[in-house]
């Protein structure tokens, strides 16, 4: 480990580890006239998503909630969730570099706004999980980021100090979220400008 005060690395998931695209996931699934930034917009920023990623919801319940809200057939509502699994492929070099952090001596974390069911299916689908020495997810806090709480949540309950923690979320709002606790910040690019983001505040792996 270098001579850095950091001393845990702390990984958002979705476009970080694995890749995020709820446009990709609309075009598969639905075949119809509504133009696909509506369909987005009304399933991946309605309430029933956000409740989902809470832990408010079950995925079933969350089902239920879209055919009724949005008029979605049972179908394609199966196929909605199909493809949001499905489309999360490991993104290139990005567990290789949590590998090489860890290897390093450093703690590694997960802080992932996140749903039960997508968390199990990427446990099982995937063998980076276990990899990390903790996670925090959203849907078992009922906290999104970039909520100042969730943050200290994840402090806490894995007894971090946030001047020795850096967070990697490929959205800036987010990274400003960890920022505004104390948490050093990388926004995601690619695992390369993550590697070169991470040496640059002094970590040596």
């Amino acid at each position: 480990m270098g001579t850095s005060s950091i001393k845990n690395v702390v990984f958002d998931v979705g476009n970080v580890i694995v890749r995020w695209s709820p446009q990709e996931i609309i075009r598969l699934t639905f075949d119809r006239v509504e133009p696909p930034e509506l369909l987005l917009k009304s399933i991946f920023q309605s309430e029933t998503w956000f409740d989902l990623n809470k832990g408010f919801l079950t995925e079933s319940e969350a089902k239920s909630q879209f055919q009724d809200n949005l008029n979605l057939s049972e179908l394609e509502c199966e196929r909605l969730f199909y493809y949001i699994k499905q489309t999360q492929l490991l993104l290139f070099g990005s567990v290789d570099l949590l590998k090489r952090v860890k290897a390093a001596g450093y703690g590694v974390y997960a802080l992932t706004d996140n749903v039960t069911e997508i968390v199990e299916y990427l446990q099982s689908t995937y063998q980076f999980w276990p990899l990390f020495d903790g996670a925090t997810v959203s849907a078992e806090v009922g906290m999104l980021k970039p909520d100042p709480n969730i943050y200290q949540s994840l402090l806490k309950h894995h007894n971090l100090v946030a001047a020795e923690t850096v967070f990697i979320d490929d959205m800036l709002y987010n990274v400003q979220g960890a920022e505004s606790v104390g948490i050093s910040g990388v926004q995601f690019v690619n695992s390369e400008q993550c590697e070169q983001a991470l040496k640059a505040l002094g970590l040596i792996f």
